[in-house]
This record gives structure tokens, sequence and C-alpha cells, in this order.
């Protein structure tokens, strides 16, 4: 299988009969444990008006997460941009790079990452999201970050304070071929969510890599693959554990989300072949099993993928088989884990992670 670097993908799961508390304090010792393990960065999601998710607002556990740990990247996968003013995460981006030099990643999507009504009440406003919007968005946070405001311009004499101190790395986050043009186009990092929408993977990079040109970030395209790893001593009991987050998902596309179930509550569960189907979607390309079949899927993903990094999402109800998974794969992976893009030592980011063109 190739050596890639393996990087977290976090969404702070709340588990059945468990708290908030629970689960923010089960993502730092996640973090710390894969730091000393050797992974490149540690991400959070963002996710509104789920009660199984805590990572609704991923600022503020990035920040947590960073001075729980030395040297691993904390960042965001991603902020939902039309959630949130450009100047309002310039300030919190710049506010946590000045806390943790060098270590901050700024993940951005467009999607809202909830459900229409929350995403109306998260921007105050009966306007539909646009796609539209986004690029400019983009542009205008971007600007705010490095003071790339042209002369005249509205926003011109207007700062981002604290600013970063540096370059900030800014990554776009997608599940289908908009933002892997986007990202392209601009020469930014791209990160695409192969764990819930694996037919569009494959298209999605192609276009990001047809569409790329060099930038003062990168020469050449970095593209992360995030998938779901359920690694366990054997298929069985894998498939077991990972029932918690198909069970999860089929309530959340219900429109009935709640606490990620037990393992016991969704094997106990009388399921309909409509919610099996969707749990057969949902699951298409994922790796979950003992390590023969996970190193199996792995290797077929990487390979038909050529990704650079590979980001993985563990959603379980007990946080101590989430942190048992990721121990097994770190092993799968013989161990020695190569670095990623932007990989720090001490606080010196990688200088391919520079200023951003977008201005």
């Amino acid at each position: 299988m190739p050596r890639v670097p393996l990087s977290v993908l976090d969404l702070a799961p709340v588990g059945a009969g468990r708290t908030p508390h629970d689960a923010v304090t089960a993502t730092l010792a996640l973090a710390r444990a894969v730091e000393d393990l050797g992974f490149t960065r540690y991400w959070l999601a963002e996710h509104h008006n789920m009660p199984g998710i805590a990572s609704s607002a991923p600022a503020v556990l990035i920040g947590a997460v960073a001075a729980a740990t030395r040297r691993i990247r904390v960042g965001s996968g991603g902020v939902m941009l039309p959630n949130h003013p450009p100047l309002v995460v310039a300030e919190q981006f710049g506010t946590l790079d000045a806390l943790h030099p060098g270590r901050i990643d700024l993940g951005l999507g467009r999607a809202p990452g909830t459900d229409g009504a929350t995403a109306r009440a998260l921007r105050r406003s009966v306007d539909p999201l646009s796609a539209d919007d986004f690029p400019e968005q983009l542009a205008d946070l971007v600007a705010f970050l490095d003071g790339g405001f042209p002369p005249g311009h509205p926003y011109a004499a207007i700062r981002a304070v604290p600013a970063p101190g540096g370059p900030l790395p800014v990554w776009l986050l997608g599940s289908s071929g908009y933002s892997a043009q986007v990202a392209g186009a601009l020469g930014l990092p791209f990160a695409f969510a192969h764990h819930f929408s694996a037919r569009n993977t494959l298209p999605a990079l192609d276009l990001y890599r047809s569409a790329f040109t060099p930038s003062a970030v990168l020469d050449r395209p970095y593209a992360v693959v995030a998938v779901q790893v359920v690694l366990a001593e054997d298929d069985d009991r894998a498939r077991f554990l990972a029932g918690s987050g198909a069970l999860s998902f089929v309530r959340l596309a219900q429109g009935r989300p709640g606490p990620v179930p037990t393992p016991e509550e969704a094997a106990a569960h009388p399921w309909t072949p409509a919610e099996l189907a969707i749990v057969a979607d949902r699951l298409d390309g994922q790796a979950v099993g003992g390590p023969a079949t996970v190193r199996r899927v792995l290797a077929d993903l990487l390979e038909a993928s050529s990704a650079d990094e590979l980001m993985v999402t563990t959603v379980v109800h007990d946080p101590a088989e989430r942190l048992a998974s990721y121990r097994r794969l770190h092993t799968l992976f013989g161990g020695d884990l190569p670095p990623g893009l932007g990989a720090t030592d001490g606080c010196v980011a990688d200088e391919r992670t520079g200023a951003s063109p977008i201005g």
C-alpha cells in the first residue's frame, strides 16, 4: 500500500448516554494520541442542529486542540463560509494563528453544514444560499487575511485584527466538482469528502488537477481524500462498531437527528430495505473491516485517486474504540508516517503553504 501522510477529520461525536463535555474531552485525548503517532493534521468539521455532533464551533475547538498539542497542524474541515461574515472568519483565524503560529489550517466549504431553517438562522437572512456568492466571499476573506484589497475598494481601509503573523494556509473542501475547479484555478490545496460523496471522488479530482494553475501557494496540485475508517480486529467486529454511525446517519436523513447510538442499539434496530439502501450507499468505498479488508480498500482508493494525503474520520459510539481504530491504522501504514503539506517541526510551516494568490 502506498505510504502517504495520515490526518484526522473529527466531528466530536456525542454518543448516546454521554454529554458534549465527554465528546470534546475525547477529542482532546484523540488529538494528543494521533500527534504522538505522527499524524499530520487534525481538522474539526462544522455542523449545526445535530445533537450527535459537538463541532458546531470549529474555531473554538481548534484553539482547544492546538493548546492541548505541540506539533500537529490543527484546522477546520471546514468553516462553512456561507454561515459567516468573511471578516469574522479572518479575525478568528488571525487570533488562532497568534496563539499557535505556523500550526493553523483554514479549510473552507460552501455548503451550510445543516438544514435550510438552521442555515437561515445562522445567516439571519431568508435569501437562498447561492454558489455564485462563494468566490466573492472567498476573495473577501483572503483579502482580509493579507490586506489585499485594492485602493478604492469599500473594504480597503479594514484590517482583520489580529491578522495572521505569516501566510495562513487556505484549503478548499468539496463533495462535487465546483470547489475542485475553483481550488485548481486558484492554485490552492483541495480536500475531497469521499466519506459521503464517494461517486464524485475521481471526477472531482480529475477536474481539480486539470484546472490547476501554479500559484504562490503551490507549484503542483495537492489533494487530500477524506475517508471513513473503522478498523477492528476483524470484519465482523468492525461492521458491528460501524453500525452506530450508520444508524445515526439514517436518522439524520429521516429528519430525526440524535446522539450516536450504541452498536447494540444499531444491531437490534429493525432495518427497513430503504434504510439498508441508505447505509449501503453511505458505506460505498469506505474502509470498514479488519486489517486485511481496510488495507485492500485503502490501497484501491489510493491507487485510483493518487491522493497526496488521507484524512480519516471514524464515527463510533465508544471513544476508546475510536482511538483503537486509529492506532491500528497507524500500524497498518507501517508506523513511520511521512509528513504532509504544511507539516510542522515546532512552529515552522512548510514553504509551500505561502501567501494566497487571491486578492
